[in-house]
């Protein structure tokens, strides 16, 4: 029922004992990342983009992350009337107040993208927390990297598992890297440090080898599974994106550029989809992708050129944009 386990709550009072400063990162901001109602099963989505809204406090709003969408969040649920609304997926907005009623005596200060919009400059709070003028900094990956703080002796990772398992084959990859770079803000002066890792899947091998400071414990079997699946470092990837308000138009050009790439059949390229994004609407706009995979960059590149040329044949609509990218940082 808290964000806050109870061995990380007694390293943190230990710390405020001891005068000793804490880090504690969770990758979400916002108060809760669902809500639903209880009694009809409503749940508040962005009008514009396939997602759920995130709920705000301070002005109690629901929010979309991607678009900007806001709208009042009623304290009874907009279709039924019904006050059985639900809230999971804890937010820095949740965790801060969680810190105010647990640790009352503890100064926070929280960093993420709604303070430095809203509030004070990202290097305003750094500066607050540097000075000594709060004992717990709260924050997103703001708070992650590029940090020394000599008094910070605890690093505490409240929800490990929030991007580990998102479709993206790099999402263990980025959950190791973040692992590794927060926990390296603890310990950093003469006192040693000490890390917190909150997880529902500690036997996963990006958890294991950050918590056991063995980067092989990862990279072994990453590097096995890349292997068998034909992803990066072992086959290089180019997506190509379609994106259009009309969701048969964006269907339709997908569909012929790939049956476009199936006849030219470019030597050693392999074609994968056209599917939907994961977010298959963002800011009133449709997504579909191919994905393209091959060990050799020049035929990587010729398909992704023919993509393009498919895409703007006669006969196809007009309205659906089409981007490809090779070496995509993130396919989702």
């Amino acid at each position: 029922s808290s964000m806050l386990s109870r061995p990380l709550r007694a390293a943190l009072a230990e710390r405020l004992e001891r005068k000793e400063q804490a880090l504690l990162f969770l990758n979400r901001r916002g108060h809760s990342h669902h809500t639903q109602c209880r009694g009809c099963g409503f749940v508040p989505e962005c009008p514009s983009c396939d997602i759920t809204l995130t709920l705000h406090v301070s002005p109690r709003e629901w929010r979309c992350h991607y678009c900007g969408h806001r709208e009042i969040a009623t304290p009874a649920c907009p279709r039924c009337g019904a006050t059985l609304l639900r809230f999971s997926g804890a937010g820095t907005q949740r965790v801060e107040r969680e810190l105010a009623a647990q640790l009352p005596q503890a100064r926070v200060l929280r960093l993420d993208t709604d303070v430095a919009r809203d509030r004070a400059r990202p290097e305003q709070v750094l500066l607050a927390f540097a000075r000594g003028e709060a004992d717990v900094l709260l924050g997103t990956q703001m708070i992650a990297k590029g940090l020394d703080f000599p008094r910070v002796t605890l690093v505490g990772v409240l929800d490990a598992d929030v991007a580990l398992h998102l479709p993206d084959f790099r999402a263990a990859e980025r959950t190791f890297q973040l692992l590794v770079q927060v926990s390296g803000r603890a310990g950093r002066g003469a006192r040693p440090g000490e890390v917190y890792v909150q997880t529902c899947t500690p036997e996963h091998p990006a958890i294991q080898a950050a918590a056991l400071h063995d980067a092989n414990l990862f990279l072994d079997p990453e590097l096995a599974e890349r292997r068998e699946a034909g992803y990066p470092p072992y086959r290089r990837l180019a997506s190509v994106l379609f994106t259009g308000r009309d969701e048969g138009d964006v269907e339709r050009v997908a569909i012929a550029v790939a049956a476009a790439l199936a006849t030219r059949e470019v030597a050693g390229v392999q074609v994968l989809g056209p599917a939907p994004q994961a977010l298959a609407r963002l800011r009133e706009k449709f997504r579909w992708h191919l994905l393209l995979k091959s060990a050799n960059t020049t035929r990587l590149r010729e398909a992704a050129l023919c993509a393009l040329e498919a895409a703007a044949a006669p006969g196809l609509p007009r309205g659906v944009s089409v981007a490809a990218d090779v070496d995509p940082g993130e396919v989702l």
